[in-house]
């Protein structure tokens, strides 16, 4: 999930990132340092290397190794990195053993947390809509009342851990690989929630389409994920489709003047 709003800044040197988070953020800096180093023991080279920390400071400082590669955000991706793409969040989900994994904390903005704030948004944002927009709109939030995403996730469903926020943009290809960056809303997860995670980020269908069929068929879901993989599409479609309002109404558009038609007609089709 995306941020409403910058929570850190980002100093790219030659051969390190540093990274200050705000004071009002402060445990974006712990989760990234905690990610950094557990994938530094059971994952290394996917993620950048934890170089040094100041998480006391007025605003807490991560310093870690910069990587090669390009962000895959804003390109047309060959089945090659598709492939590659799918290849390094497998490794990122396995990377934590359980006994591990179990002492992480859950990672911020997981399906109960949003199902809360469609409910605080939909009275205040329901008014200014209309047309497919509305539409969208009414039909995701009647769609949401029917499931029951704000339960506990059931026994059978797998933990991973999750990066946290599928912008494509923080995926780094070097020509060969993928690596990871910006765990700052990383935690303990599910390998479903974190699959809708990128298929549903406003990065992978705005500018170049991702082949969601392709990419989600390089996972072994079970039958069980399966159902959650779609319900938790159609909420985080639904979670963009407010956000995407709400940046149309900002004056710092970040995104295509047609993005919330756009967002309303996928919610729709996602719904079926």
């Amino acid at each position: 999930m995306a941020p409403e709003h910058c929570t850190h800044a980002v100093e790219l040197l030659p051969d390190r990132v540093i990274k200050r988070f705000r004071g009002t953020d402060r445990e974006g800096g712990v989760r990234e340092w905690r990610a950094l180093t557990l994938l530094a023991a059971h994952a290394p080279g996917l993620a950048p290397e934890p170089w040094d920390c100041a998480l006391d400071a007025d605003a807490p400082v991560v310093v870690m190794s910069r990587l090669a590669g390009v962000p895959m955000r804003g390109r047309a991706l060959s089945d090659v990195q598709v492939a590659a793409l799918a290849a390094a969040v497998r490794k990122l989900h396995a990377a934590v053993p359980s006994e591990v994994l179990r002492a992480v904390p859950p990672r911020p903005d997981h399906a109960a947390e949003l199902v809360a704030r469609i409910r605080r948004w939909t009275p205040s944002m329901r008014p200014r809509v209309s047309g497919q927009v509305a539409q969208a709109m009414d039909a995701g939030v009647a769609w949401l009342a029917s499931v029951h995403l704000d339960r506990p996730v059931a026994p059978g469903i797998p933990q991973v851990f999750g990066a946290g926020d599928g912008n494509l943009a923080n995926f780094l290809w070097d020509g060969f690989t993928v690596r990871i960056v910006d765990f700052e809303d990383s935690g303990r997860s599910d390998r479903a929630f974190e699959l809708a995670e990128i298929t549903e980020h406003v990065a992978s269908w705005v500018e170049h389409p991702l082949d969601v069929s392709s990419f989600l068929s390089q996972f072994d879901v079970t039958r069980g994920e399966l159902g959650r993989l779609w319900d938790c599409r159609r909420l985080l479609a639904l979670v963009w489709l407010f956000l995407l309002l709400i940046d149309a109404g900002d004056g710092n558009r970040r995104n295509p003047a047609d993005a919330v038609e756009r967002q309303s007609q996928r919610l729709l089709d996602l719904l079926g």
